[in-house]
């Protein structure tokens, strides 16, 4: 398997959408760095990836995104493969169900959605910053949701922290326009995660993870003249 030597970033890459997203550049050819909170799930992934994509070269790093410090860690892990980043995708979330009224009035759930699903995204990108620029090109994916487009009556602080991930990525894509580096929100619709586990309806009403993972894919493969600013995708019987 002759390999690329430009590297793909994804974070929360142990599951859903983040496993498709590193199996499928993978099989592209790319090495990949990715991490997880779970040591034990990304050992997993890595046995499962040798199998499925023989020769392929996968980076893996436990960090838990939402505490700044392993942010750091794990972009200091990135820049120290010494390959370019030609691909991050910021994928790392949680979904916490709730009415805002419900919440504890400590505001300690909206600091943690908003630390895992916006800060998370943050803290990595930067540090990654100065090499894209540098370059003149690559690609930044931030994984957002319908629900950043869409107030749902149980989205409660998760819809705050994936509208807040929006406005980020819009910034950031206003920002690197003249440098060449292409920015892309996506938005998935409901998406057959174990987000979902324990739902029980047919998997045809939901996105599969590989559909998300494959159009990030054809979005990243486009010309550097063109790029997708918003890339929504629902299931084709709508929304839940």
């Amino acid at each position: 398997m002759q390999t690329n030597e430009k590297l793909i970033v994804v974070t929360g890459g142990s599951k859903g959408i983040g496993r498709a997203l590193v199996s499928r550049f993978l099989r592209a050819g790319f090495p990949v760095a990715t991490c997880a909170r779970s040591a034990a799930d990304l050992a997993a992934l890595t046995t499962e990836m040798a199998d499925d994509v023989p020769g392929a070269i996968l980076h893996t790093q436990a960090a838990d995104l939402s505490q700044p410090a392993d942010c750091a860690r794990f972009a200091a892990f990135v820049l120290g493969l010494g390959l370019p980043v030609e691909v991050l995708v910021n994928n790392a979330g949680a979904f916490v169900p709730g009415r805002l009224q419900d919440e504890p009035v400590d505001g300690s759930q909206l600091r943690q959605m908003l630390a895992v699903n916006l800060l998370s995204a943050y803290d990595v990108t930067l540090p990654l910053l100065p090499g894209f620029i540098a370059r003149g090109r690559g690609h930044i994916f931030t994984i957002c949701s319908t629900a950043s487009i869409t107030a749902y009556p149980n989205g409660g602080s998760y819809g705050i922290a994936k509208h807040a991930l929006l406005g980020f990525t819009k910034n950031l894509r206003e920002e690197l326009k003249p440098s060449g580096v292409r920015v892309t929100a996506v938005l998935p619709g409901p998406t057959l995660t174990a987000s979902w586990a324990g739902v029980e309806l047919p998997p045809e009403r939901f996105v599969q993870a590989e559909d998300v993972a494959e159009a990030v894919f054809g979005t990243y493969s486009l010309s550097p003249h063109a790029v997708v600013e918003e890339l929504l995708i629902r299931p084709q019987l709508g929304d839940l």
